[in-house]
């Protein structure tokens, strides 16, 4: 399973991994929405976005990194900013990698297929 919070939008389903193209996508348009889902799910990768309409993803991002849960979920967090400042913020909130918007779809899913190679 993987979880999105902000911008919606799945173009997983075009890419030629398997458990990539079949994987579970559930959104969340905010931030309350986003915790309490987080709350009984288990996804293997959150995407968020730094802003969304009622907080920041990077909130969102150290209150998962401070769960301190053995097997949290891996953090993509999303930014229409391209600032170092923005990428460092991500880096120190504990999020595992940072795309920054507009981004190309192959993008991500390279990201994700990474991921997976090495959690084999």
């Amino acid at each position: 399973s993987w979880w999105r919070a902000g911008s919606s939008g799945s173009r997983l389903s075009r890419a030629r991994v398997a458990d990539v193209r079949e994987a579970q996508v559930d959104e969340a348009a905010t931030l309350a929405v986003a915790r309490a889902a987080l709350r009984t799910a288990r996804p293997r990768v959150v995407i968020l976005d730094v802003r969304l309409p009622d907080g920041s993803g990077l909130d969102l991002a150290r209150e998962v990194v401070a769960d301190g849960a053995p097997s949290r979920p891996r953090i993509v967090i999303m930014s229409a900013s391209v600032l170092p400042a923005e990428r460092q913020a991500a880096l120190d909130a504990g999020c595992d990698a940072f795309l920054a918007k507009p981004f190309r779809p192959a993008d991500l899913v390279s990201l994700l297929t990474d991921w997976l190679a090495t959690a084999a």
